[in-house]
């Protein structure tokens, strides 16, 4: 288990990180949302033990990250801006990771090379970016570590390599128990893939919840009703975003689905059905109830 205890960094006058608590269960995808310079990037050096916190805690299975060198065995980062030694091979990193992390399986770093079409005694200086995040992923899984830290990993990927390395980390988590925390700037990266979500704005976690809790309360309707009992749904529904075109209307209600279908049905609307929520509408939903238009901190 991660747990993030009133976490603070500053940088100067900039405070990069300001009292950000966290906790989330293993094997599960935890995505960090938030624009650049919501504080993402220096939450996870801080969660590797790259960073000290200025105040607070990062725990580890119980253990604190800093200065920690066992605690620090179980996690692999893979930064935005990915380091490898000049003039050196992907073989070569594998060697240098070895050496830090003890169950590192240089048998799967090689099938895994091969999968991905990338050649091992290639210098890594002539790898295309998308290569470049490639190479770090397979590092990490290849790590064997029971935490991965990934800094936008999905930027500079073609869509179907992007779902190939979803598809990876999907299987790691069921067969291995990997707990990967992904931090992006791009809601719908990580619509697929994540069992939690916490929103960084500001340095600030604006939002930290289960998906499936998300999705649980909040319901977008469809129905045919004329424009006259527009005032009779409002008062009786927990109405967050409505839109009518003609007499088709469209609603995003809170509360439980066959409360709120009972009380439509009581209007004999002509036609009525429940519509899947992606996670962008129920973002935007939740963040306006506390005052923020996500639409203008992510989008």
């Amino acid at each position: 288990m991660i747990e993030i205890k009133n976490v603070s960094k500053r940088f100067g006058d900039i405070e990069a990180v300001s009292n950000v608590s966290l906790t989330w269960k293993d094997n599960n995808v935890f995505g960090l949302l938030g624009t650049n310079g919501a504080g993402k990037s220096t939450l996870l050096r801080m969660m590797a033990g790259v960073l000290a916190p200025d105040g607070g805690e990062i725990l580890i299975d119980g253990e604190n990250v800093w200065d920690n060198p066992e605690a620090k065995r179980k996690i692999f980062y893979i930064s935005d801006d990915q380091f490898f030694f000049p003039h050196t091979t992907a073989e070569k990193m594998a060697e240098v990771y070895g050496v830090y992390y003890p169950e590192f399986d240089r048998r799967r770093f090689r099938k895994f090379l091969l999968r991905f079409g990338l050649d091992g005694e290639r210098k890594i200086q002539t790898y295309s970016k998308g290569m470049k995040k490639q190479l770090s992923l397979i590092l990490g899984l290849c790590a064997n570590v029971p935490y991965l830290l990934c800094d936008e990993t999905f930027d500079g990927l073609d869509p179907v390599m992007r779902q190939g390395i979803k598809g990876i980390l999907a299987r790691e988590i069921d067969e291995k128990g990997l707990t990967p925390v992904i931090a992006s700037h791009n809601l719908r990266e990580l619509e697929d893939i994540c069992d939690h979500i916490g929103l960084l704005h500001r340095g600030g976690v604006l939002l930290s919840k289960d998906l499936e809790d998300l999705k649980w309360n909040l319901h977008k309707i469809q129905c045919v009703l004329p424009e006259e009992m527009d005032g009779g749904l409002k008062a009786s529904l927990d109405i967050l975003t409505m839109e009518r075109r003609g007499k088709l209307l469209t609603l995003t209600v809170r509360g439980g689905e066959e409360e709120i279908l009972a009380k439509i049905g009581e209007l004999q609307p002509a036609f009525m059905e429940v519509l899947p929520l992606s996670l962008e509408e129920i973002f935007i939903s939740e963040t306006e109830v506390v005052g923020y238009d996500i639409k203008n901190i992510i989008f």
